[in-house]
């Protein structure tokens, strides 16, 4: 196996099958619907315009490309259709390195050089953002190439493998075209997801986050700064902004649409499901800087003759987030606050076993319109991990998680 780099082949020569240079290497194409990192052909600029060299006619790559087809058999160059171009497409253009959870600049790509059935095959092995690929550019046809391979031998590779490699396309209809895939941006921690849009500018920022699943797009919303989570939104129709706000946290879902215009707040709640839109239109009611304000309706309570198997069964399925099931809230009929069971002491007993017998002291809540430092004050008195928002009758309406408190100290820093 041999390795090179696209600006390499680019402007390299072409040769028929006499050994005479036919023409050179003007770009080199992708077709990612048929292989993800096969590199499908070449385009040649000849005498006679530019000329498609297909894959099956790449004999060799020595400083140039060997054609087992004569000139005169290669396809006139019409469209780029469906087609990656490597220099145009990816030569000094963000991507999005998804292991090492980046925006990086593409300064060069890497090819392997594979010999198959008496051809050889070009398959694309990463993307130099490092200072080797730019030097390699920079110096291309000005320093002698042995003065420069040696000089780039003592220049450590930055390589991002290609499987980690996410394209940033801008235009959605092409992404799909292309069948440019972002799995492994999905992937992503909600966090990490949160500071690369962060790095990006808003046409891009954009047409990633509309590549997105709703859920993970959901949770990198409930990341991001409230300005740019206002961006992003604004710029999505209300009927995909919907979708992803029903997947959002019902406190951070009113949170963000609290800082949208009327208007677009508006359209988004009228696309929304009626249970969700109503738990997030009770929140939008309340003071943001309150207990109230900062709570969320996603919690499980149980009337006080549940037992472990009921909860059990309620947890698989709950559609909330994992943060919002680690404490269990046992109500009476008028749904005013019992007590509270940590979800560890229901793995320990019998699924028989009533709610209630599980119920710890103390029996800690705050009322709904306490002050966002009274939350946190309780947090760090009591060491919790949920805290219940109560009214003046002790009806429970909400509950505070430790990941809310977490988000709010860092507003408060």
């Amino acid at each position: 196996m041999a390795n090179y780099a696209l600006s390499e082949l680019l402007g390299a020569p072409v040769l028929d099958p006499s050994g005479a240079v036919a023409g050179r290497v003007r770009e080199v194409a992708l077709t990612p619907q048929e292989s993800r990192n096969e590199i499908f052909s070449v385009i040649v600029k000849t005498p006679s315009g530019d000329r498609v060299l297909s894959r099956d006619a790449f004999q060799n790559v020595n400083g140039g490309i060997s054609s087992s087809q004569p000139a005169n058999c290669w396809p006139e160059f019409t469209s780029h259709e469906g087609m990656l171009l490597l220099s145009r497409d990816l030569l000094d253009q963000q991507i999005i390195d998804v292991h090492g959870r980046k925006v990086v600049r593409v300064n060069d790509v890497d090819f392997e050089v594979l010999p198959h059935n008496g051809r050889i095959v070009l398959r694309v092995y990463g993307v130099d953002v490092g200072t080797r690929g730019a030097v390699r550019r920079l110096l291309k046809g000005i320093v002698p190439m042995v003065a420069l391979r040696g000089l780039l031998a003592r220049i450590p590779p930055r390589i991002i493998p290609w499987q980690y490699v996410d394209i940033i396309e801008t235009d959605p209809a092409r992404r799909v075209k292309l069948r440019i895939e972002s799995s492994n941006l999905n992937k992503l921690h909600p966090a990490d997801i949160a500071e690369i849009m962060a790095d990006l500018a808003p046409a891009e920022r954009e047409a990633v986050f509309e590549s997105l699943d709703e859920e993970v797009a959901a949770g990198a919303l409930e990341e991001v700064d409230t300005k740019l989570g206002v961006s992003i939104v604004q710029s999505l129709d209300p009927e995909h902004a919907a979708e992803i706000v029903e997947e959002m946290n019902p406190d951070a879902a009113a949170d963000l649409l609290a800082e949208l215009p009327q208007e677009k707040s508006d359209e988004i709640l009228e696309e929304m499901q009626p249970e969700e839109r109503h738990d997030v239109e009770g929140l939008l009611e309340f003071s943001e800087h309150t207990a109230a304000g900062r709570m969320t309706t996603d919690f499980l309570g149980f009337s006080e003759d549940a037992t472990v198997m009921d909860a059990i069964d309620a947890l698989r399925g709950f559609s909330g987030g994992p943060e919002a099931v680690s404490t269990l809230f046992v109500l009476d009929g008028e749904d005013k606050l019992v007590g509270m069971v940590p979800l560890a002491s229901i793995v320990l007993v019998e699924q028989d076993t009533p709610l209630k017998s599980l119920i710890t002291e103390p029996l800690v809540t705050c009322q709904m319109d306490a002050k966002e430092r009274e939350v946190a004050e309780l947090f760090d008195k009591y060491n919790l991990l949920m805290l219940p928002v109560v009214d003046e009758n002790g009806v429970v309406h909400g509950v505070i998680t430790a990941d809310d408190v977490i988000g709010l100290l860092r507003e408060m820093l």
